[in-house]
């Protein structure tokens, strides 16, 4: 099956959110959009006709299987791969745009505050920079290179950082000033998300205290019964 068979049995609005998805992966992304649409199609197709054959009750199985492979695996391939790699870019865009922010300082303009963070800091948010100025050497302004990254960044407070930064760049407004407020705003969110955590660990010790201390105490008290009626 190729491209265009695929387009005759799905809406372009399904390929179009297939490949935006793919996309968000980045650039270490090896999942081609239509050849995982096409297996999962044909798998989908074994699992029917597999569970239509082996199972009893097939008219009700062999749609229900189905179903939840054809849902599912996108969710484990595509959303829980984004959403994963949507944190760990949160977790390194703190530091990032903090050294941006002092490489700037320097008196280096944009492009070259980039090129020296990039250089220094090993994270995918630093490779996902690295390919983003190599396209300007490949006749692409600064501008358009990073609004082609925010198409592969999953986060949005990463995505709202760069589109301050291309405002800025495009109307000549002060950069240092508006990376120190989304620096700031970053470390706020991280502080606040912390303490999200911290007051959620009552509950979660409440919910362990629950399923397993309750009933061994339960145990110790009937346990004499127990022995009595044996």
């Amino acid at each position: 099956m190729n491209s265009r068979f695929i387009e005759k049995i799905y809406t372009k609005k399904s390929i179009e959110r297939i490949k935006s998805k793919t996309t968000l992966l980045g650039i270490y992304n090896k999942i081609d959009p239509i050849d995982f649409m096409n297996l999962r199609l044909l798998i989908s197709m074994g699992l029917f006709f597999i569970t239509f054959l082996v199972s009893g009750v097939a008219y009700i199985i062999s749609p229900i299987v189905t179903i939840v492979f054809y849902k599912g695996i996108e969710y484990l391939v595509l959303d829980l791969k984004i959403k994963n790699r949507s944190s760990k870019l949160d977790l390194e865009a703190l530091f990032f745009f903090e050294v941006l922010t002092l490489s700037l300082e320097t008196g280096r303009n944009l492009k070259g505050a980039l090129e020296l963070t990039t250089r220094n800091i090993d994270s995918e948010l630093s490779e996902e920079f690295k390919v983003t100025l190599n396209a300007t050497e490949y006749g692409k302004t600064l501008t358009e290179a990073l609004n082609d990254m925010k198409r592969r960044i999953p986060s949005d407070t990463i995505n709202n950082v760069i589109l301050n930064i291309t405002h800025t760049n495009v109307f000549g407004s002060e950069v240092v000033e508006t990376l120190y407020n989304q620096v700031d705003y970053l470390r706020e969110r991280k502080l606040s998300e912390a303490k999200a955590k911290i007051s959620k660990m009552p509950i979660k010790i409440s919910i362990v205290s629950v399923l397993f201390f309750i009933p061994i105490i339960l145990l110790l008290i009937l346990s004499p019964v127990l022995i009595g009626l044996m």
